[in-house]
């Protein structure tokens, strides 16, 4: 009875919803079903996030409308996390905005710089949400691809001159998801010249700048020179602090940039909720140590995998960062991941569903304790044999 906008029928379905009915389905058949497919921490929120949650939600002040941009006591205690972290220093007042999840502020870029007709330079394979929201905003996508053979990272001197002269914005997003690829300073530099020399948008997603490997440490594109001219970086505690459900993140870089942001957030949302606020004020002051103990056990998690994927003749790099595993797959990706849960019982992700260049790779989640990822290589090798 009622179509939808052109524009929606551009966009694809949305990937994990498709996975999620796969999962349902074989669940209503009485299969135990491993899930490695979105990446949602199975880990809990610390106690002492969720301690001032509750007192935090006591408080009638914290009971009425946010403020658009975010508490101030937020947006200070994001620029100390910033400090600590990356050594990069951001006033509070001017160059952090405070977002309903990271994804949020990434979707309300585009409506804020992008015109009919207008390119945005896009990562694929990659999070769906830089294509759709540029698709929202009556944007073109122009994809970079990300190749194996580059180190996952877009060549930026393939993209022809006639779409950087129309371009707005490019978003990069290091560590990756989904490939775990990370950045190479050199890399960085470039891509923030580039976006100089071109008037570009720099518009990083550094949701998984804090799970890291092996004496790695991830870099803030803010730390580079010059980078404030055009970089806003998107950062989040989802994954930082075990808190995908409390939908908190910010977004911080140049001021002009995050006006244009918070332009489109007043006429779209309220806010977020103070109460999580000061949850997440708890989080970003508290120890690191918090944050060292996720990695750790990340970190025996992909160890576990990826020498089991490895024993059975499925290559896969160990990554440094983030908490996936991009493996190499004989033959179609979703008729791999079909299989797996339909044979095996184990849920992954289709490469092709983050973009054309990642067909033939699945990507697995360690979002599943030790004893379950064991499991999931026992049926792996029986799948595979």
């Amino acid at each position: 009875m009622f179509d939808l906008s052109e524009r929606m029928e551009k966009i694809p379905p949305y990937l994990f919803a498709e996975i999620d009915a796969m999962k349902k389905k074989k669940i209503q058949e009485g299969v135990k079903v491993i899930d490695l497919g979105v990446g949602d921490p199975d880990l809990p929120t610390p106690q002492h996030i969720v301690e001032a949650m509750k007192a935090a939600v006591e408080k009638v002040e914290r009971q009425k409308y946010p403020s658009y941009e975010g508490m101030l006591s937020f947006r200070e205690s994001a620029a100390s996390f910033y400090k600590r972290r990356k050594g990069v220093k951001l006033d509070p007042e001017k160059e952090i905005v405070a977002l309903i999840g990271s994804k949020e502020g990434i979707a309300h870029l585009p409506l804020a710089f992008v015109n009919d007709g207008d390119y945005v330079l896009v990562p694929e394979p990659g999070y769906p949400v830089y294509y759709s929201s540029t698709l929202l905003a009556d944007g073109i996508p122009y994809e970079m691809p990300l190749k194996e053979e580059n180190g996952f990272l877009p060549d930026l001197q393939s993209i022809p001159d006639d779409v950087a002269r129309k371009a707005k914005i490019m978003f990069l997003n290091y560590p990756n998801n989904p490939t775990a690829a990370v950045a190479t300073k050199e890399f960085i530099r470039e891509a923030i010249d580039y976006c100089i020399d071109n008037r570009i948008i720099l518009a990083h997603d550094a949701a998984y700048s804090e799970i890291t490997f092996d004496g790695y440490t991830a870099p803030s594109f803010l730390e580079f020179d010059n980078a404030f001219e055009v970089t806003v970086e998107f950062n989040s505690l989802s994954k930082t602090y075990n808190m995908t459900g409390w939908r908190i993140g910010f977004a911080c870089g140049n001021d002009e940039i995050l006006s244009g942001l918070l332009k489109v957030k007043t006429n779209v949302d309220s806010g977020v909720f103070e109460a999580v606020q000061e949850a997440a004020i708890a989080a970003m002051d508290g120890p690191d140590s918090v944050i060292d103990r996720n990695c750790e056990i990340y970190r025996k998690r992909r160890d576990l995998l990826i020498d089991g994927l490895r024993s059975i003749g499925i290559k896969a790099k160990k990554p440094l960062a983030t908490f996936y595993v991009w493996a190499r797959v004989n033959g179609k990706s979703v008729d791999f991941v079909k299989n797996l849960i339909d044979k095996a019982g184990i849920v992954a992700t289709p490469g092709i569903g983050f973009g054309k260049s990642g067909e033939g790779y699945v990507r697995f989640a360690l979002t599943r304790d030790e004893s379950t990822i064991k499991e999931a290589v026992e049926r792996l090798n029986k799948f595979i044999t």
